[in-house]
């Protein structure tokens, strides 16, 4: 019998990268120095925000997407942190929403005008305090309206609640630094990786830990939930030292379905699933290449497709959402790319190459839209609802109709799971005792205010009462 080789056909198999002209990138940002393992960039179909490098506070750019060439030196900024910005989101359903986490321990929520920034913005639309320490990530609900995760350097998982502005759940199972967080499709399952060595999948609401995976032998730095699999992926390092991913059951972490050895640079690997062509990009941090695989359900699961390659080294790579990216190019996936040597963001399109021009209904099935399955008060009641779902085809560009209404609060001790968030933590560093004196400065400043305002209505309603005395009684 003749040997041949295993041949896989896929339509995904000459799927190449393409990076855009120097005119249609972002030229002359100071894209942030922190060595903070994240990617310092947030897209969706109208901006991209940068983390930036900014003497005192933190601060980052909101950019225009058609506003793309050389940005100004002075081009302002949203800078209202007092610590270095460490993690930027858009809100997935408001795509003028953006939330920021920082080293001075605060969450924000900031509301960015139509067309972009025209001056520096300071004031932000909500001021999230609840974490001890330094927050290093938010992930908002892909499902659900107004619900945003954080997680923190006091080891805890913050659920807010946007619409009342205030934490309602809080995941206290980890042990050291939550490294990454990921939601499965319907955001009823939360999988993170943390420092101390653990993966974990966690149902949110109850923060009940369902399967714990030890990892001696693949240490885990990153976690993507694979869409609908029920499987998740990691990227690590084994014992060797050498850069690994492995897949694993999400209902079983006793062991990994597979392990696969990718290089033995030393970068961490980023994931990058894709659930509606079923591919997987792993990007390196500190080199320039992102290779992207097929998953399927079945053995061998992981099947290699092919490499993109660059010498330019990426510090982190935004994402574009699926909306926004353009199907007459049959363009399944969009990088924007941060190359800090050149103060450089570089857009990657991810191309399937078709000879034909109308719209390619095998490799845009429905995809998840602009419209939440859920407000905040069903999520937290228990509900679990599918992402509703749109075509790419006509009228995709469509705006959602949603705003944020930030809402109005009124300043007291934060108590989740019976535990006070905002009650005295001494600071361990000096860095973290100036950051408690500016929000006591900030706190004593705006008790201040309040005052005096209450000072004024005080004395209107003085001169209100006087006028009523004087007045002649009506008989």
């Amino acid at each position: 019998m003749s040997w041949r080789p295993q041949y896989r056909s896929s339509k995904f198999r000459n799927v190449y990268g393409k990076v855009a002209n120097r005119e249609h990138c972002f030229d002359g940002i100071p894209i942030t120095k922190n060595v903070h393992d994240n990617h310092f960039c947030a897209v969706n179909a109208r901006f991209l925000a940068i983390v930036t490098e900014s003497a005192g506070g933190g601060s980052f750019l909101v950019i225009p997407l058609e506003q793309t060439g050389r940005i100004e030196p002075n081009y302002p900024k949203v800078c209202g942190h007092q610590g270095n910005v460490l993690d930027i989101k858009w809100n997935p359903f408001i795509d003028n929403i953006i939330a920021s986490c920082s080293e001075d321990t605060s969450v924000r929520i900031w509301e960015i005008p139509e067309g972009g920034l025209k001056r520096n913005m300071t004031e932000a639309l909500l001021q999230l305090h609840g974490h001890s320490r330094r927050v290093g990530l938010v992930e908002w609900h892909p499902t659900t309206n107004n619900i945003l995760f954080s997680a923190g350097y006091d080891y805890k998982v913050l659920i807010w609640n946007l619409d009342i502005g205030e934490p309602v759940k809080m995941i206290d199972c980890h042990t050291d630094v939550i490294l990454c967080m990921s939601f499965n499709t319907d955001g009823s399952l939360l999988t993170t990786t943390c420092k101390d060595k653990k993966l974990r999948v966690i149902e949110p609401r109850s923060g009940r830990v369902l399967q714990e995976a030890n990892c001696k032998n693949h240490r885990v730095n990153r976690v993507v939930f694979l869409g609908n699999m029920k499987r998740l992926l990691t990227t690590g390092v084994s014992r060797w030292n050498t850069r690994q991913i492995a897949l694993w059951d999400q209902e079983d972490l006793s062991m990994p379905l597979i392990e696969e050895e990718i290089d033995g640079l030393s970068g961490l690997l980023f994931p990058f699933y894709d659930a509606d062509t079923h591919m997987l990009y792993l990007a390196g941090k500190g080199d320039g290449n992102i290779r992207y695989y097929e998953i399927s359900t079945e053995k061998p699961y992981l099947s290699y497709l092919m490499e993109f390659r660059s010498p330019a080294p990426q510090k982190g790579l935004g994402v574009m959402p699926k909306h926004g990216l353009d199907v007459s190019a049959c363009e399944v996936f969009r990088f924007y790319k941060l190359v800090t040597l050149k103060g450089l963001i570089e857009p990657i399109s991810m191309i399937v190459p078709r000879r034909s021009d109308s719209y390619q209904e095998d490799i845009y099935p429905m995809t998840p839209g602009t419209e939440p399955a859920l407000t905040p008060d069903e999520w937290l009641g228990g509900i679990n609802r599918d992402p509703v779902l749109m075509s790419l085809k006509e009228g995709y560009k469509k705006s959602s109709k949603m705003v944020f209404k930030a809402p109005i609060k009124e300043k007291k001790s934060i108590v989740v799971n019976g535990i006070d968030l905002l009650e005295n933590v001494p600071p361990r560093t000096e860095n973290e005792l100036l950051r408690m004196f500016f929000r006591q400065q900030d706190e004593i400043r705006r008790l201040k205010e309040e005052l005096a305002q209450k000072d004024i209505r005080i004395r209107q309603l003085q001169l209100e009462l006087k006028n009523l005395r004087n007045s002649p009684k009506n008989h």
